[in-house]
């Protein structure tokens, strides 16, 4: 039976890693009854956590899709939830999950508030518009401070949050919240899981500062709601409704940001929570029409209604391979899939059959004989449909914007130890690729081995064991490798690449003359050039003298020598190639013959222009206590970090700098021992950048 899409919530739980996001969900499931027993992370028996890897590590590796139901104001809905990681080598699994979303919760640490994944996340999801609430977890946590916490709402992350509700007591002393838009308090039976919730009024000596609190809640909502603005500049009573009215428009806006508090771990706040969920996010209806072109028309832009009547259109978000087949991952923007129906990928223009349609309880699953617009679901039969591309209706095709995935920066190669391996290992990267979008491998003929890359040291570890443990493949590995890039320092010009052969009969024959020059992203956008991996070509040729058809073989000859680099075999990027001149022969020219022209333009040419390798450099952000801040700087600066900022937070220190990845191997190892473990870390990609000539030749000398 299709459900009312008013009733309907597609949410995601995101938030800096060990904030306390898959403890939230864990109590979700629990007061929804889609679990009887609660999951604990720290025990390794959560729902959502359900790779041996999570339950080990004790987090999240990819992101987990469940449905419950809710109940609110005597209403039923259902909330399409994923738990999503928080470690910065998964994020390709939050970029995914956003991009399917209506709402987010972003959940916070109640000491430390906002931390250095929390803004990735937060960026990622302004990305997409995706209108969020905000969770003040662990306020019983030693140090747990409210107002410290929303204050680096508003100043870390520049967001308009506005308070609705207000701890009682912090740290031991958290007993219950304040509701500032009922002043109310409420109070969770511990006993009782927290399942019974307590209404109380608020205690005395709390009165007054919620009172202010609540005045500062309904200034900012007036701010977003002229008939509120009215009501309260005449000095009436607001009511409830009109303020959570003005909130709900400000949040699907992305104008404001409503903030609860409690504590998942016990169980306090969760339900008032999911009552937000419902009261602020969006539902399917309100979230403006899915966009995309016709695929054999790109210029043509179409849209699609969220109905269920509508044409269909889905977009594939994840793919887990599975021993009974690959369960697809879709959220549904417009039409009704029925089970046993045929669909078209207008990417691949592939016919897709879908034998069985699931609605996910992490890896539970209950079958359903159709699903409709905005609804998330997994299907089993689909064969040729990877992350990020379109399902729709044969006869009205749309192609929705794909998403875009992170280079890897990280490589290690891995070997099989026999034939048998050899021929499962082939199969399985295939099968992981499917699976995550930010994993590369590819094979090198000089050496013999095959490489696997990677988002960061742990991501590779993930695989590496996923291999061994899980696909039983025997595999020798080696160390961890950084995927370094060339460049160019120079330009050159006028350099010429000649591609003649002549064998007896026909022979080959190409001849282009090319400029290359520096290059940014910021120029390819002033002038409307394919930037595509960050080399841009242009054609200069006037009066045919290559002819029209032989020039993108020019164009790919090119590319495919900054493909496979010049100076060590690294990729070449951050180049524009102007194509200035060349000849042609009337029985010999080939494209063959232009692509090699091509690439051997393109290597004399970067050679003459002069070439560096560029080496990735990570944001690191270090929390240490301030005993330890001259070893940690120390240390920092011996693996040539440069220190950015630095930011006092009670007696701990905040230290944010860049490193070169190369530096970082084993770092978090080091870290424990210098600070006796105390201190964490955490690093994301952030630029690339020239590498020091005598390091280049140690570089070289290994490759």
């Amino acid at each position: 039976m299709e459900l009312d899409m008013t009733h309907i919530r597609n949410i995601g739980i995101c938030a800096h890693i060990d904030a306390g996001k898959t403890t939230v969900t864990e109590r979700v499931l629990y007061y929804t009854g889609m679990n009887y027993k609660m999951g604990e992370v720290h025990e390794g028996t959560a729902t959502m956590d359900f790779l041996i890897e999570e339950q080990e590590r004790g987090i999240t590796i990819q992101s987990a899709a469940t449905t419950c139901p809710w109940q609110h104001d005597g209403q039923d809905y259902k909330v399409n939830l994923i738990d999503t990681p928080g470690h910065v080598d998964f994020t390709i699994e939050v970029e995914r999950a956003l991009r399917v979303l209506d709402g987010a919760v972003a959940v916070f640490d109640g000491k430390e508030g906002v931390e250095a994944q929390s803004e990735t996340v937060w960026r990622q999801a302004d990305r997409y518009r995706v209108p969020r609430i905000c969770f003040i977890n662990k306020m019983d946590k030693l140090g747990a401070d409210f107002d410290f916490s929303f204050k680096s709402l508003r100043e870390r992350l520049g967001a308009n949050a506005i308070a609705v509700q207000y701890p009682i007591g912090a740290s031991d002393s958290f007993t219950g919240i304040i509701d500032l838009i009922t002043m109310k308090a409420y109070y969770f039976d511990s006993q009782e899981l927290g399942a019974i919730v307590e209404e109380r009024p608020i205690p005395d000596d709390l009165l007054p500062t919620a009172t202010e609190w609540r005045e500062h809640m309904i200034e900012a909502a007036a701010d977003l709601d002229d008939e509120l603005a009215e009501i309260y500049l005449h000095g009436e009573d607001v009511s409830a409704d009109e303020i959570r009215r003005a909130l709900r428009a400000g949040t699907r806006k992305l104008e404001c940001f409503p903030v609860f508090c409690g504590s998942a771990l016990k169980y306090i706040g969760v339900q008032r929570l999911l009552n937000g969920v419902i009261e602020y996010l969006p539902n399917p209806l309100e979230v403006p029409e899915v966009q995309g072109v016709h695929p054999r028309k790109h210029d043509e832009k179409l849209t699609r209604p969220p109905k269920a009547d509508a044409p269909f259109s889905a977009l594939v978000f994840k793919v887990v391979a599975d021993s009974h087949g690959d369960l697809t991952y879709l959220r549904i923007y417009s039409g009704t899939l029925k089970r046993g129906s045929r669909v078209m990928n207008p990417g691949n223009n592939r016919k897709e059959n879908v034998s069985r349609i699931f609605e996910m309880h992490a890896k539970e699953r209950v079958a359903l004989d159709e699903a409709y617009a905005g609804n998330i679901v997994a299907v089993i039969g689909l064969k040729h449909s990877i992350t990020g591309e379109t399902l729709c209706d044969g006869d009205k095709p749309i192609l929705l914007e794909r998403m875009e995935f992170p280079e890897p920066v990280i490589s290690m190669s891995i070997e099989p130890r026999t034939a048998d391996d050899k021929r499962k290992l082939g199969e399985a990267l295939v099968t992981i690729r499917r699976e995550d979008p930010s994993f590369r491998s590819h094979f090198d003929d000089e050496t013999g081995q095959t490489i696997i890359e990677g988002m960061g040291e742990l991501h590779l570890e993930i695989i590496k064991n996923k291999l061994i443990r899980d696909m039983k493949i025997g595999v020798a590995v080696g160390k961890p490798r950084v995927t370094y890039r060339e460049t160019i320092i120079g330009s050159a010009n006028e350099i010429r690449g000649r591609f003649i052969k002549q064998t007896g009969g026909r022979g080959q024959y190409g001849d282009c003359t090319i400029n290359v020059e520096p290059y940014t992203d910021e120029r390819a956008e002033e002038d409307g050039l394919n930037y595509k991996d960050h080399i841009a070509f242009e054609n200069k040729i006037v009066g045919g003298t290559i002819p029209k058809e032989y020039i993108p073989s020019v164009e790919v000859g090119c590319r495919q020598a900054a493909i496979t680099g010049i100076l060590g075999g690294y990729p070449l990027i951050d180049v524009k190639v102007t194509l200035t001149d060349g000849s042609t022969h009337p029985v010999d020219s080939s494209q063959v013959a232009y692509e090699q022209a091509g690439a051997l333009a393109m290597r004399e040419a970067c050679t003459r222009a002069g070439l560096c390798l560029l080496e990735p450099i990570m944001k690191l952000t270090v929390t240490t206590p301030d005993d330890y801040l001259g070893q940690v700087t120390g240390d920092l600066n011996s693996r040539r970090g440069h220190i950015m900022n630095m930011e006092q937070r009670g007696t701990t220190r905040l230290v944010i700098c860049e490193v070169p990845l190369s530096e970082l191997f084993g770092y978090t190892t080091t870290l424990r021992s210098l600070t006796q473990g105390r201190a964490t870390s955490t690093m994301e990609p952030h630029t690339y950048r020239r590498m020091p000539d005598n390091l280049v030749k140690e570089i070289l000398a290994a490759v």
